[in-house]
């Protein structure tokens, strides 16, 4: 059994995007692959698109039990849109089963044009990471964004500066998230930790003490730091100790 959705303003590629069949059909550039997917970026009409194609949900039970990986993919790329944090724009997704079993499954996103992650500015030490404007006004968008999710119990699990792009116009974008989840209680506060432990575990080596700091107030939208939030930046600092 198969279900598949292409939105509305792209039924004129249908033949391309229209079915689960066609998409697994479709050929293109290939941007990643492993075991279990892939992701190629095709061109129609003057605009990219990646297409990622999943033919497995995992070994033994995780074919039978939770979500598959791409259905959260686009649900949770979705919530960034309904909540108001730039995303891909999700334009066809859909997966098959066979019987109780996950089979395969896809989506397809809207390249974002004139994007870049994070890391790579990191990697080249690019001048913007020493343009205190530049950080700033990132800074403020990712405190925000960041803040939202947690606001709504949500964390996205994998919150990488490879999964934050930002474009020529400085708006940020957030991708990636298949591992985000809704959590309660103890498992809450610690993925928030965990969400905020690996923006800073390239932040420290990259921006001021100053700049780190004025990130975590401006996510708490207060002006300075109360005894919880000490606590909190310890556990954040010491997070990844020894596993770097």
């Amino acid at each position: 059994m198969a279900g598949w959705n292409l939105e509305p303003a792209y039924a004129a590629l249908a033949d391309d995007f229209g079915s689960l069949e066609a998409v697994f059909a479709l050929q293109g550039e290939q941007v990643t692959q492993d075991p279990l997917s892939e992701v190629i970026r095709v061109e129609r009409g003057g605009v990219n698109y990646y297409v990622k194609r999943y033919v497995g949900a995992g070994k033994g039970l995780r074919r039978y039990l939770g979500r598959p990986r791409v259905k959260s993919e686009w649900q949770n790329l979705k919530r960034f849109a309904k909540w108001g944090i730039p995303t891909a724009e999700v334009v066809a997704w859909g997966l098959e089963r066979k019987g109780m079993a996950y089979d395969r499954g896809a989506m397809i996103t809207r390249e974002l044009p004139c994007t870049e992650d994070l890391s790579a500015l990191a990697e080249r030490n690019d001048p913007c990471l020493s343009d205190p404007a530049w950080v700033d006004k990132i800074s403020r968008q990712l405190a925000e964004y960041t803040r939202t999710m947690h606001d709504q119990r949500f964390t996205h699990n994998d919150l990488k500066w490879r999964n934050l792009l930002v474009d020529r116009q400085r708006v940020l974008y957030l991708i990636d998230c298949p591992n985000g989840a809704f959590w309660r209680g103890f498992w809450l506060k610690y993925r928030i930790t965990k969400d905020l432990a690996c923006l800073d575990k390239v932040a420290k080596y990259h921006l001021s003490a100053t700049q780190r700091l004025r990130f975590y107030l401006q996510y708490r939208q207060r002006p300075r730091l109360s005894a919880s939030d000490k606590q909190r930046i310890r556990h954040v600092v010491k997070f990844f100790e020894g596993r770097e």
